[in-house]
């Protein structure tokens, strides 16, 4: 059986569905794919969630609902499935949804996946008016959840049933193809800063970045042209200006066209930073700084100092950190070869050298997904949180090896850097466990930076179940409360905090 979606690429389809998921690390042990839907109440707390806790901690993971088109799939090429877990005098409840997108609804009708490899529709089975997954990042803004992958607009949900409401494009106001799937939230105006990369389509160089007032209407909209057409995954804001940073994964048009991925890692090129005026801009005010071939992963936050200098502390690896998309010769690090750490870099916007110093190293340990309290977001800052990985901790890897699944970068503990003192604590959850991202919750009522809580989802390989571990940034060594769950949620990627008090 055959499907054509382009004059380029015909795809071929078997008669007969796949009715297993592949014998793959990404699609097996902790990774096997979830595909729940529900709800349960009372979960098991041990410890005592404090009484000021009231809200909900939303977080996203690619979870194919079907077995994939493409056998070697990567792991988060999966259906956006939402997670809520409600917390109010001291009880928590959890709900399981998915984001009902094109793709979901239309694989179910034909009872067989669709999509082909990650963002190249030249390989689907079937042409897509949007292909998102929507498994990215889910934000509130504006009385809405919104489900983000930087290929498209966002999906919107009601917060409260997490329902699928449509697709979102601010009512017509979304100049661009893409939405990136980390907006900043500036916390003294309450804008969002976006923007989306790829903006006119795949393998177009083209950047639109646009603010957006807290009631949805369109603030500014400015086009720029990338230097190269890479990934933009993260990007970091200021008081004065935005900052972007870019993979050097490129995507080729006629590589796509020839059926093959759309990223591939490019080691001539060099990490690009892109430096625009916040408010005001024009394209040609755009300057594109380039620091030695690394790849920047996730921004803790960004300010300017005295001096006027912006500052970006970011992770960085001097490795491919996607691996699994090697170079045009196929070369790729081994997985337990990466090590990413948060760096320091300060740039003058006014000057005319374009090549990055060297940054300041903050952090020596190998750490991703980096939080903060967003209340200091854009200004200069104190306490980082964030993923860490030291196996000098204890954690039994013979144990527990034939249960990890693979495909994603493996983080046993949470850190807090003092970035004043330098000072560094670390949680360790346990010898048979895994953290996934944190977030964090101001304590109510204090206005201290860092004073309150740290969440975060925790893969429990004895028991092939999921946690909750809620610690207090007073205390931080040791959790405040576990909150069990009666089932395995497999990897996820980001998630956000919403007080109950926010509109």
């Amino acid at each position: 059986m055959t499907s054509s979606t382009s004059p380029q690429t015909t795809v071929v389809m078997a008669a007969q569905a796949p009715t297993h998921f592949p014998d793959r690390p990404q699609f097996s042990g902790f990774m096997k794919p979830c595909r729940l839907e529900g709800e349960v109440s009372h979960l098991e707390v041990h410890g005592a969630i404090p009484d000021d806790i009231d809200g909900t901690f939303y977080r996203v993971m690619p979870d194919p609902q079907l077995p994939p088109f493409i056998q070697d799939d990567p792991w988060f090429n999966g259906d956006g499935s939402i997670s809520a877990f409600r917390i109010k005098d001291g009880k928590v409840s959890f709900k399981q949804k998915y984001v009902q997108t094109e793709k979901l609804k239309r694989e179910r009708e034909a009872k067989r996946a669709l999509l082909g490899k990650y963002r190249n529709k030249y390989t689907d089975a079937v042409e897509f008016k949007v292909r998102t997954t929507a498994n990215t990042n889910i934000i509130h803004f504006n009385g809405k959840l919104l489900a983000l992958k930087e290929d498209a607009p966002p999906y919107a949900l009601d917060p409260e049933t997490l329902e699928t409401l449509g697709l979102h494009t601010f009512d017509g106001q979304l100049p661009s193809l893409t939405f990136t799937a980390h907006p900043k939230f500036d916390p003294k105006t309450g804008e969002m800063i976006c923007f989306g990369y790829e903006a006119k389509g795949d393998g177009t160089p083209d950047v639109c970045y646009y603010r957006v007032a807290p009631d949805g209407k369109f603030l500014e909209v400015v086009w720029l042209v990338a230097p190269v057409v890479g990934m933009i995954h993260d990007f970091a804001v200021t008081e004065n200006f935005v900052l972007f940073p870019i993979m050097p994964q490129v995507c080729d048009l006629e590589r796509l066209k020839q059926g093959g991925e759309h990223w591939q890692w490019s080691p001539e090129t060099p990490f690009y930073v892109g430096v625009l005026p916040r408010t005001g801009a024009k394209p040609e005010d755009v300057k594109w700084y380039q620091y030695r071939n690394s790849f920047p992963g996730h921004v803790s936050n960004a300010f300017e100092d005295s001096s006027g200098n912006l500052v970006m502390d970011i992770a960085l690896s001097d490795k491919n950190v996607f691996f699994w998309w090697p170079d045009a010769q196929g070369n790729a690090p081994e997985p337990s070869s990466i090590v990413s750490q948060l760096k320091r870099f300060v740039i003058d916007p006014k000057s005319s050298n374009l090549h990055l110093a060297d940054p300041e190293v903050l952090q020596e340990d190998n750490s991703e997904f980096y939080r903060i309290d967003d209340r200091f977001a854009t200004q200069p800052y104190r306490h980082c949180f964030y993923d860490m990985l030291n196996p000098a901790l204890g954690t039994d890897f013979p144990g527990i090896a034939h249960q990890l699944g693979g495909g994603y970068p493996l983080y046993n503990s949470l850190g807090h850097l003092d970035l004043q003192t330098r000072k560094v604590e670390v949680y360790f959850p346990g010898r048979t466990h895994m953290v996934q991202e944190p977030v964090f919750i101001p304590r109510r009522g204090s206005g201290e930076e860092g004073d309150g809580y740290l969440l975060a989802l925790v893969n429990n390989y004895a028991t092939m179940s999921s946690e909750l571990h809620l610690l207090d940034t007073k205390n931080f060594t040791k959790a405040q409360a576990v909150i069990l769950l009666p089932v395995r949620l497999r990897q996820g990627l980001h998630g956000n905090w919403v007080d109950n008090d926010k509109p």
